[in-house]
């Protein structure tokens, strides 16, 4: 009974608004598909199943009811339209999108990390070599986080599943213990720094999130503006390196730790150093694998598209045993992405195919008109970045605001498309650091014990701002030369 209402208010809030006399200007169907995109949305945030299995069932619904809820009157008089054909080819045009195989290719990467150990090696040598001040420590965290983010479109893997499992270790060393008041010692410090650098990688690179390749789909469908890898990692440099580079330094002040220095850490990373033994031969060849994909993603667009570049690396790792089919048939996060993603872009690409995002757009359009488009395009990124407090899912985020953002945009006269798609793509990353469940290793340093609620929210609040801070002063001037 407690979860039977995850199961109903998605119902309801579709029947509601199917109900609802469509808005002026708006056809039925395009309404009718509206309705049933935002009871997806309400079931991706509740999750009364697991979010690959509502988008299937958002696209078999909206392709079953395809005469009503996806094809006009127009449309369906065309001699030789044949309505359960063309329902079927939308809903599974997600499948062959190339950034949802871009999105693949990344958790395969992340599974190589995993596999051969070359993640937690490399979290290690910069605890060893930086370990020996707490000021240093919090830089060695947010550099594994760094060294891992280009190819790790999973925060939860990245930071949750290979940087945490690394630093917990390391407050005990100090007698810091979880949920006691010595924690403050110096865990809360390491947590705090964990958490806030990955929301920060997580904007620097395009396929540092996976949130951030799935709004690149929905960009390029909704707005028609293509983002590169490279595209994206300039536009978001100038304001990432910074904070990068600050961020540990800030917690030091505004969250200090009580233990400045210890020689402890380095010794204790040092033999677990030791017990891996020297660099295995599959850990060099993921290390060259990587590399050369992060050289073709960057350098090489005219010769093979991204998505081709990740698909040819799965086959080298495959090719030459650093991963197996049964190890990538067995990486759940990969399929359950993919299957996720491409219902998802095929359900916010009918948004676009109804005529929906072009009428919000001149609706937004209408009550923005007095604003200055410089002004209105900070309006909107500043809403879209406080938005986030509703949700407990990037996914969902991108998935419910981005189109209909970029579609009010799209509605005002002026506005620079590229430079508003990339502020608002490049937001994604940084939001997720306002709440306990903005992203998804916030529940794991949450849990940790070492961040009572208070302090959460209380930092939250502050390097949220600060966050906004950055991007509307430095990456709206950057991106709007750049772009």
């Amino acid at each position: 009974m407690r979860t039977t209402w995850k199961f109903l208010l998605p119902l309801a809030v579709t029947g509601l608004l199917a109900l609802l006399p469509a808005p002026d200007g708006l056809p039925l169907h395009a309404w009718l598909y509206f309705a049933l995109f935002a009871g997806v949305v309400v079931g991706l945030i509740l999750e009364p199943l697991p979010g690959a299995v509502i988008g299937l069932i958002g696209v078999a619904l909206a392709a079953l009811l395809a005469p009503w809820v996806l094809f006009s009157p127009a449309q369906l008089a065309t001699p030789g339209f044949r309505a359960p054909q063309e329902a079927l080819k939308w809903g599974l045009a997600g499948f062959s999108n190339n950034t949802v195989w871009l999105i693949f290719s990344a958790f395969m990467f992340a599974l190589g990390y995993e596999k051969t150990g070359l993640g937690r090696r490399i979290a290690l040598l910069l605890v060893k070599a930086m370990g020996r001040r707490t000021l240093t420590l919090g830089y060695a965290v947010m550099l594994a986080d760094l060294a891992l983010a280009p190819f790790t479109p999973s925060n939860t893997a990245r930071s949750g599943g290979t940087v945490y499992p690394v630093i917990r270790n390391l407050p005990l060393l100090y007698d810091s213990k979880p949920n006691d008041p010595s924690a403050r010692r110096i865990g809360s410090y390491l947590m705090w720094v964990a958490i806030s650098s990955t929301c920060v990688t997580s904007t620097l690179f395009l396929t540092a999130l996976a949130p951030n390749l799935l709004a690149a789909a929905l960009i390029e469908k909704t707005a028609q503006v293509h983002i590169s890898w490279g595209q994206w990692f300039i536009a978001a440099a100038p304001m990432g390196i910074l904070l990068l580079a600050l961020l540990p330094l800030l917690a030091y002040w505004l969250y200090p730790p009580e233990i400045k220095r210890n020689d402890q850490v380095p010794l204790w990373a040092a033999k677990e150093l030791a017990a891996l033994g020297p660099l295995t031969r599959d850990e060099k060849l993921l290390l060259a694998l990587v590399i050369g994909a992060l050289a073709l993603w960057i350098f090489g667009a005219a010769w093979a598209d991204p998505a081709l570049v990740g698909i040819l690396v799965i086959v080298l790792m495959l090719l030459l045993k650093v991963i197996t089919w049964n190890d990538a048939l067995g990486n759940k996060a990969a399929w359950n992405t993919f299957a996720w993603f491409a219902t998802l872009v095929a359900l916010a690409d009918g948004l676009t195919r109804v005529g929906f995002v072009a009428w919000f757009g001149q609706w937004v359009a209408g009550h923005l008109g007095g604003f200055h488009a410089g002004t209105a395009m900070v309006v909107l990124v500043v809403v879209f970045f406080l938005a986030h407090y509703l949700f407990a899912s990037s996914t969902a985020h991108t998935t419910a605001l981005l189109p209909v953002m970029l579609a009010a945009g799209m509605g005002i006269p002026g506005i620079d498309l590229p430079v508003f798609a990339l502020l608002l793509g490049t937001s994604l990353g940084l939001m997720g650091i306002i709440t306990p469940y903005g992203t998804g290793p916030s529940p794991v340093y949450y849990g940790s014990g070492y961040l009572p609620s208070a302090d959460y929210w209380r930092l939250g609040t502050i390097f949220g701002a600060l966050f906004l801070l950055v991007l509307l002063g430095i990456g709206v001037p950057w991106i709007m030369m750049v772009a």
